[in-house]
């Protein structure tokens, strides 16, 4: 063990007699040696995909973050998705909005609006779409298969208890049905009993025979947002790229997608409407969240991973590794805000600010509004 990292900085601290968890301890260096700027009992606000229990289904699997994983998660929850080739996760809706990013492979997406209208889309990587509440959908892996993550405007969502239209099916009467449909009972014989949910089907037909089939016609600019039609808008250290309300009317969840570059940060913050949860998609990176009264917490992050702030924490994100990071925000409001911790000091009256801090001229001069949200170290 002595050649293990101790939980020691200066006078703080102890050696561990054991046993350790070394693998766990090195990818949360600063929940195991945390900074000694941290303090109080904030609970924790990671959750790693890698700890979720994954459901494997035929052809597929789903895992989710929610509330009973991480109690910090109040007003989102967020599942990862992988479907092979022809793989469908069953024709569905939800009490909870739907906010998805396709992270890999493409995707066949079906959805029919309360206006009747029928809508097909074909998606790729950084494609998103949203499905209100009530609305029913389908989704399904194209020839490479498809993998995902879906954000819930509910913290207590659960994949799990979606409403299902084989369910729906196995809990009506089969006269019932069968007078609804005007069928006999006999044309239900096939139902099953239970539902399907992940299951192999073959490849869809090529998507403009699907849409001539059912006059369908494109999600584009309604339920379906491409990502490639906001450019990304650099800053030193890195880029940004907003999805919200103002680009993406029908969504009720906002989207900022940050890259940091090695030794990048992005800047101290906080969305005073919004709760945030994030995505890690690439590289290593640190956050440290500070709460009322005197309370903080510093927490380490891989591809994969979960994070989670609730609205009014300030809060930051720094690259900690050797590429660059890409992290995955939405939050649960459908405009984007946020306040800057460098703005707000540059925006108050130089007097003022240096009564509160005592700081000198360095950090003063260094203060100017409109300062970029990712900021090279």
């Amino acid at each position: 063990m002595t050649d293990l990292v101790q939980p020691i900085v200066g006078h703080l601290g102890a050696t561990v007699a054991g046993p350790r968890n070394p693998e766990a301890e090195a990818q949360n260096p600063d929940v195991f040696v945390p900074p000694v700027t941290d303090n109080g009992g904030m609970p924790s606000l990671k959750f790693p995909f890698a700890m979720a229990h994954n459901r494997l289904e035929d052809g597929g699997w789903a895992r989710e973050v929610t509330i009973r994983e991480c109690p910090a998660l109040k007003e989102l929850a967020i599942v990862n998705m992988r479907l092979g080739p022809g793989v469908a996760r069953e024709m569905h809706w939800h009490k909870e909005g739907e906010w998805a990013y396709v992270t890999a492979g493409r995707v066949r997406f079906y959805l029919v609006d309360q206006d009747r209208r029928t809508l097909v889309e074909d998606l790729g990587p950084g494609d998103l779409w949203f499905v209100p509440p009530g609305a029913p959908h389908a989704i399904q892996g194209l020839e490479e298969g498809t993998e995902f993550v879906l954000v819930f405007n509910d913290g207590a969502f659960s994949e799990n208890e979606t409403l299902l239209v084989t369910e729906l099916m196995a809990h009506m009467p089969r006269s019932t049905l069968a007078k609804n449909f005007g069928v006999p009972e006999s044309a239900f014989d096939g139902l099953p009993a239970s539902e399907k949910y992940i299951f192999r089907l073959p490849v869809p037909a090529p998507i403009e025979e699907v849409r001539k089939a059912l006059g369908a016609a494109t999600m584009t600019g309604s339920y379906v947002f491409r990502a490639a039609d906001v450019p990304s808008a650099p800053c030193a250290g890195g880029a940004t790229r907003m999805i919200d309300a103002t680009t993406f009317p029908v969504t009720a969840m906002a989207m900022l997608l940050i890259d940091i570059e090695p030794g990048a940060m992005r800047e101290i913050h906080w969305h005073p409407s919004a709760d945030e949860i994030q995505y890690y998609v690439s590289g290593r990176a640190r956050m440290t969240v500070f709460n009322a009264v005197d309370n903080a917490r510093t927490f380490d992050f891989v591809a994969g991973d979960v994070g989670y702030v609730t609205k009014n924490l300030a809060h930051y994100i720094e690259n900690i590794g050797d590429a660059p990071v890409r992290v995955l925000n939405v939050f649960s409001t459908p405009a984007y805000r946020d306040v800057s911790l460098n703005n707000w000091l540059a925006l108050t009256p130089p007097a003022l600010v240096r009564g509160h801090l005592d700081v000198g001229d360095t950090l003063m001069e260094a203060l100017r509004p409109g300062r970029q949200p990712v900021v090279k170290g």
